[in-house]
This record gives C-alpha cells, sequence and structure tokens, in this order.
C-alpha cells in the first residue's frame, strides 16, 4: 500500500484513525480500491493529492464511517471493464440499480477540487447494441447523515451521477457534473442527481451538462431545496417518477428548485406520475418551482403522464400545493406548458404565477386538463379540458 500516515509524535496504533494520511497509485494496471478503502478506515482525513489519479477496478464500499474527510484532489478514476462492473456493481433494488461506489455513515465531508471520473463512453457505446444493461451509478450516498460533498468535479457517469439513498442532512454545493458522448451514442439516463427515501438534502451553486433528470426528486423525499444550478441538455427538474411499483405508496413533500437556468433541454419544470393498470399511488405535495430562465427548452413547464393510460386507468398519485413562480424563456414547441392530470380530483392548488415563456416560431400555447389554476397567469391557460 502507498499511503502515508502523518501521526502525531508518540500516537499509539490503536489512536491511528485521528492520523492524516496521504494516497500516491501503485502503477499502470493496478487497483488503487483497496488501499483507498484502508486510509479512509484507519485515517479521519485522507488526501489524493492533484498529481494523482487512482484507479479503481474493485468497488468501493465505505459505509459506517464516521467523522471522515476525504479530500480529492487528484483523480478518482473507474476502470471502464462493462464486463467487470455489470456484475460486481453494488446493487440496489430501486429501479434495479447498480453502483461503483457507497459512501455513508455520520459526518462526512468530500470536498478538494478534485475529479472523479467514471469512464462513461464504454457504457455509452455498450449500452447503444444493449439497452438491458446494468451500468453503475458514480457515487451513492447510502444511509448517510450530515453529508457535505464541495468543490468537486464529475467526468462521464455511466449512468446516474449521484443518488441519494437514505440520506438525512447531506449538501452539494459546488459541483460540476459532465457526461458528453465522443460517439454518435448519447449520454442516457445521466441524471445528476436522484434523491430516494431522503429528508433535507440542499443541492446548489452548480453546474450540469448531462443526458438525463438534472435532478430528480424520487420516492418519499422531503424538505428539499435545489438552487443556483445551471442544467444544459437536461430533461429537467423533475419530480418524480412516483406511482411506478403496485402496493407501494409514494411521498414527495416540500420541495423548492429556485434559480435555475435551462438551456437545450427536454423539459424545464416538471412533475411525472405513473398511470396505467397495476401501478402504484402516492402523493405530491408543496412543490415550488421559481425563478426559471430557460433557453431552447422543448417543455418549459409539464406534467408527464400517458394521456391514453390516464382516461383507462388514472393516476393513485395525488398532487397538491404546486407552484410554478417566475418562470421566462423560450420553448422549442407552440405549447410552452403543458399542465394535464388525471381525472376525479388527482390534481388540486396549482398556482401559476408571472409564466413569460414565448415560442420564437409562432405563438406560444399554454395547455391544462383536469386541473383548476390560480394565479395571475391563470389566464394564459383558458378553459381546461375535462375527461
Amino acid at each position: 500500500m502507498r499511503f502515508i500516515a502523518l501521526l502525531p509524535l508518540g500516537l499509539s496504533a490503536f489512536q491511528v484513525a485521528a492520523a492524516q494520511c496521504t494516497i500516491t497509485a501503485l502503477g499502470t494496471g493496478k487497483d488503487d480500491a483497496p488501499q483507498l478503502l484502508t486510509a479512509v478506515k484507519a485515517c479521519s482525513t485522507v488526501t489524493i493529492p492533484s498529481s494523482t489519479t487512482l484507479n479503481i477496478s474493485s468497488p468501493l464500499n465505505m459505509t459506517g464511517l464516521s467523522n471522515k474527510h476525504l479530500n480529492l484532489e487528484g483523480t478518482i478514476k473507474f476502470n471502464p471493464s462493462v464486463t467487470y462492473w455489470s456484475k460486481n456493481g453494488f446493487p440496489f433494488s430501486y429501479q434495479t440499480q447498480i453502483t461503483y461506489w457507497i459512501l455513508g455513515g455520520t459526518n462526512l465531508l468530500l470536498d478538494g477540487g478534485g475529479l472523479i471520473d467514471g469512464s462513461g463512453q464504454a457504457w455509452y457505446d455498450a449500452f447503444a447494441s444493449d439497452s438491458s444493461l446494468l451500468r453503475p451509478v458514480t457515487l451513492t450516498l447510502y444511509q448517510a447523515t450530515n453529508v457535505v460533498v464541495q468543490n468537486i468535479r464529475y467526468a462521464n457517469s455511466p449512468e446516474w451521477f449521484n443518488f441519494v439513498n437514505g440520506g438525512k442532512n447531506v449538501t452539494f454545493n459546488n459541483v460540476t457534473l459532465s457526461a458528453v458522448s465522443t460517439s454518435k451514442n448519447g449520454a442516457v439516463n445521466t441524471d445528476g442527481w436522484d434523491i430516494y427515501l431522503s429528508d433535507t438534502v440542499t443541492i446548489k451553486n452548480s453546474v450540469i451538462n448531462n443526458g438525463d433528470d438534472c435532478v430528480s426528486f424520487k420516492p418519499n423525499t422531503t424538505n428539499v431545496l435545489v438552487s443556483g444550478l445551471s442544467c444544459n441538455g437536461s430533461h429537467g427538474i423533475s419530480v418524480g417518477s412516483l406511482g411506478q411499483y403496485a402496493g407501494i405508496y409514494d411521498i414527495v413533500e416540500n420541495i423548492t428548485a429556485t434559480n435555475i437556468k435551462m438551456s437545450n433541454a427536454q423539459n424545464g419544470a416538471r412533475i411525472k406520475c405513473w398511470a396505467g393498470s397495476g401501478v402504484g399511488s402516492g402523493i405530491v405535495k408543496n412543490i415550488t418551482f421559481e425563478f426559471f430562465t430557460e433557453t431552447a427548452v422543448e417543455n418549459p413547464v409539464c406534467y408527464e403522464t400517458s394521456s391514453s393510460e390516464c382516461s383507462e386507468f388514472p393516476s393513485n398519485t395525488l398532487i397538491q400545493d404546486i407552484f410554478f413562480t417566475n418562470i421566462t424563456g423560450t420553448g422549442t414547441s407552440s405549447t410552452v406548458a403543458d399542465l394535464g392530470c388525471s381525472p376525479d380530483s388527482r390534481c388540486s392548488d396549482i398556482n401559476v404565477n408571472n409564466l413569460s415563456l414565448s415560442y420564437p416560431s409562432g405563438t406560444a400555447k399554454y395547455t391544462c386538463q383536469n386541473v383548476q389554476l390560480s394565479g395571475n397567469s391563470a389566464s394564459l391557460f383558458g378553459t381546461c379540458k375535462t375527461t
């Protein structure tokens, strides 16, 4: 192992957890994961210098930690072996995910200005010919409390960049995410953050260039603030999808997304719930989308469900106390806002204020179905259709 423990004079072996350690790479073709895991367990602060690139060729299980600081100044690069990782990533049952790296415990800090490289290009190309391929999430915060990830860059995650699963009091600040394919095969499903079974999460002051949701609030997510993000190529700031699994009741409550720049995207602010035969149920409540500036966004404001499935099998998810406020910019389709809900009063207290959206090639349209709107922009939608 090549890590150096900086021990105060007279420190005994059983006190080594108070030490500071510095990691250097073992060399070409060698797996640096074991030495990184050993160092994190042994030392309170682990530094990866700016000149160092660690080759990670086996999974990183950093769960159950306490009072740890990972100072990533250099690079953590995951080996791009599709065959190995698709069989050896840590599995999560929700939406059948696997992950390279699990980080969990209490009072954790990951910072340093360095890079986490997911080696995604091999996965983008492999997934293009095999859509059943399990692709790893780069970093999963699992059962993590009082965690800060800040001043970190990520590149080319194979799938989601960050999965917050069972977290509480988690903050991401000044994070840069970029997933860019160099071939004809797109960097698909590269969500910036997916939050699940978690409470009190903040994501702020970050830049995202990817091929799916900028941030997605998955089931049982509460008390989240998303602020000061710049999202390019995104599928939006998304609640959901919810109600996917029969017999499961999903909750998403108390979410604020504010001061968001959205460009070249499929969606801006959206809520998406499952409809159809055999779906689950749930509630979306007290959600605020405000101060969005959107440029070349296909659907700047939307709910997303299947209208054909909704008419036959309405969604079982209730949507209440939703605020779309101070949203400006341009759409790439004539319908710039589409608020469509299942029948039977599934949606209530939907507020639209200060919407100013345009369609450069013609007249902008605001449409709605099975929803009663309030606010100073309600008149833009006219009379909502009912089914």
